[in-house]
C-alpha cells in the first residue's frame, strides 16, 4: 500500500478535500425511524462538543474507491496508507442506501473494512484471528471480568454474526485496538449501540484498562460522518499508568469499538484521526 507523503495541510472545510473538478455528493436521506431517533439522541450529545474546534481529520463522503490517508504532520497525526474501500459485489448497494438496502447490510468483506495500521506501527498479532475473524472471547477480554458474561449474552441476543479486528502499537507507545461487530440489520446494530454499549455520560461496560469516563466534548464536529453514529469517551483523571480513549460507532449492520491507550496520556489527535478514518471506511 502506498502512502501520501506530500499531502498538504488538511483544510477546515471538508469540501476542500475534494480533488479538482469534483463535486461533493449530497448527504443521503435517512428515512429509517430508528435511525432518526438515534440521530436526535446523538445530536443532543454532540451539542456538548466545541463546534468547529480543531481541524477536521476526516475526508468527505466518496464513491467506493480511494479514500486518501492523512499524512503525519507537526500536530501529531499519523501517516496512514492510502485507504481503498473494497469493491462491492456486482449490483449490490452500499450500507447506507436506504432504498435498495433497507437492512443496511455491508456486502463488502468486513475484514477489508478495518483501518490499516499507520506507518511504523507494530501489529498486534493477538487480533488477527483465524482467517481474519476474531473469537468473541478475545473481544470480551477488553472489558472487566464482571461485565463479560452480561455483554456476551447481549451479543448473542442481538444475533452477532462475526467480529473482525486489528491492533497496533506506535513508536510513542500508543496501543490501538479496532473491533468491527457485524449483525443482521442496521436496526439491530443501532439498538445495541443506543441501549447497550453507551449511556448518556459514560460507557455501559467497563474496560479492563480504564476507570471512569466522560463524553469527549472536544471531538471536532466536522470530523463526524453523516452516515455514522459515533460516541467518543475519554478517561478522567486521575488515571493509572496509561490513559484510555474509546469510541463506539454504528453504521449499517456493523458496530465499531475503538480503544486507544497510552502511558502518561492518550493523545487526542491520533484518536480523532483513527476514529474518523475508520468511520469513513465503514460508511
Amino acid at each position: 500500500m502506498t502512502t501520501d507523503t506530500n499531502r498538504p495541510e488538511v483544510p477546515e472545510d471538508l469540501e476542500d478535500l475534494q480533488g479538482p473538478g469534483e463535486v461533493p455528493p449530497p448527504p443521503p436521506k435517512k428515512d429509517r425511524r430508528v435511525l432518526r431517533a438515534t440521530l436526535r439522541w446523538v445530536c443532543a450529545v454532540a451539542a456538548f462538543a466545541v463546534v468547529g474546534a480543531g481541524t477536521a481529520y476526516g475526508v468527505t463522503k466518496a464513491d467506493r474507491t480511494d479514500v486518501p490517508g492523512l499524512g503525519s504532520h507537526s500536530d501529531g497525526r499519523w501517516t496512514y496508507p492510502t485507504l481503498v474501500r473494497p469493491p462491492l459485489p456486482p449490483g449490490k448497494p452500499g450500507p447506507n442506501d436506504d432504498v435498495r438496502n433497507p437492512a443496511g447490510s455491508h456486502f463488502a468483506d468486513l475484514r477489508k473494512l478495518v483501518l490499516p495500521a499507520p506507518a511504523g506501527a507494530t501489529a498486534d498479532t493477538a487480533l488477527k484471528g483465524a482467517d481474519g475473524w476474531l473469537p468473541t472471547s478475545t473481544f470480551l477480554a477488553e472489558f472487566t471480568a464482571a461485565d463479560r458474561v452480561g455483554l456476551r449474552q447481549k451479543l448473542v441476543d442481538h444475533g452477532l454474526r462475526h467480529i473482525t479486528a486489528r491492533g497496533w502499537t506506535t513508536t510513542d507507545g500508543t496501543h490501538t485496538r479496532i473491533y468491527l461487530l457485524q449483525f443482521d440489520t442496521a436496526a439491530v446494530a443501532e439498538d445495541l449501540l443506543n441501549h447497550q454499549f453507551m449511556s448518556y455520560s459514560s460507557p455501559a461496560y467497563a474496560l479492563r484498562d480504564g476507570d471512569q469516563y466522560e463524553l469527549d466534548q472536544k471531538f471536532p464536529g466536522k470530523a463526524r460522518s453523516d452516515d455514522v453514529l459515533m460516541v467518543p469517551y475519554t478517561e478522567l483523571k486521575p488515571y493509572g499508568a496509561a490513559q484510555v480513549r474509546q469510541a463506539y460507532l454504528a453504521t449499517g449492520d456493523t458496530v465499531g469499538v475503538i480503544v486507544q491507550s497510552r502511558k502518561g496520556g492518550a493523545l487526542a489527535v491520533p484518536f480523532e484521526q483513527t476514529v474518523t478514518l475508520q468511520s469513513e471506511l465503514l460508511s
